[in-house]
């Protein structure tokens, strides 16, 4: 039992740790808001989407892409979405509603996600985990604009400016980009990918450590009934229901570990970035993102214990 217990700390402590040092580099000034929104920006706009691009060019795309897999986690995504926004509207005071239903339902895969998936589960952990998250990323980015915009008056909701929203995202473009590249076994010439590698190697690192400085312990310490509510629904409810369905539609070891993983990310930072644009309730808002942040670090170690002391991961 032990074993199994440090043998998940082995997993999720390198993500979680990365974590912690941007919250101290941020504190100790090695770091500020500058810095942190600059590199927030290289990463999204170009490591991430290089790691992206070549996780899935590299990818053995018989083993990886998984129709079963895609189609089970957008359906549930929107299934969550859809009966987290129905139990806002009994529970969350009007002005809110947006803000408790992005928090509840956007979880951080492109980030924390993708960089559990690739520390248990390697190669094909980053595979399948950018695959899944090129879904999620037009999914959460649709379904978010589409709830804030229903509450928020600075959020524009016309079909067109969703479709711009979407088609202009670089992570969203390096998937589709990468895809003709694996079907069909084109490769980049070996200089072009390998400095795309050096500069998706920086991805995960920095990303974890900007995240780590946008923490704010003064959002955690006002934060509310309703960010708990939208946290506890985040880290606890959805993990369990969708990884449970995962596990009755027969999903076993590393696609229903990735599954959870997915489930059970943190609400996105970019959904602070969103309401604040937006001038929605952005207190609120970075309050679910601290709250849910630290609580990944204990609720994801039981997960993670639980699933492979129950031999399905």
């Amino acid at each position: 039992m032990l074993q199994l217990f440090l043998q998940t700390l082995n997993i999720t402590l390198p993500v979680f740790s990365m974590l912690a040092l941007g919250w101290v580099l941020k504190r100790v000034g090695w770091i500020d808001d500058g810095f942190i929104r600059v590199t927030s920006a290289l990463v999204f706009n170009l490591t991430m989407p290089c790691l992206l691009f070549l996780g899935i060019v590299h990818a053995d795309f018989a083993t990886s892409f998984k129709p079963g897999i895609a189609l089970y986690f957008t359906l549930a995504s929107v299934l969550s979405f859809a009966l987290i926004w129905w139990y806002a509207t009994l529970r969350v005071p009007l002005a809110d509603r947006g803000v408790f239903v992005q928090g509840a339902f956007r979880g951080n895969n492109g980030v924390i996600g993708l960089a559990l998936a690739a520390s248990m589960y390697g190669t094909y952990g980053i595979s399948l985990g950018s695959i899944l998250a090129g879904l999620v990323i037009v999914c959460y980015n649709a379904l978010s604009v589409v709830v804030l915009s229903v509450y928020t008056p600075g959020m524009k909701s016309d079909p067109w400016s969703v479709l711009v929203n979407i088609v202009r995202n670089p992570l969203i473009i390096s998937v589709l980009v990468a895809i003709p590249f694996a079907l069909t076994g084109w490769r980049l010439p070996a200089w072009i990918e390998q400095s795309g590698q050096s500069l998706a190697n920086m991805s995960l690192p920095l990303g974890l450590i900007c995240i780590g400085g946008s923490l704010s312990l003064a959002a955690l310490r006002e934060s509310s009934r309703t960010a708990i509510e939208s946290s506890v629904a985040k880290m606890v409810i959805l993990p369990v229901l969708g990884t449970f369905g995962a596990w009755l539609c027969g999903y076993r070891g590393a696609d229903l570990g990735i599954l959870f993983l997915y489930f059970g990310a943190p609400t996105a930072s970019v959904s602070y970035v969103m309401v604040r644009a937006a001038g929605g309730n952005y207190q609120l808002a970075a309050a679910i993102v601290v709250i849910t942040t630290v609580a990944a670090a204990v609720t994801t170690n039981i997960g993670i214990f639980l699933l492979q002391w129950a031999g399905v991961i």
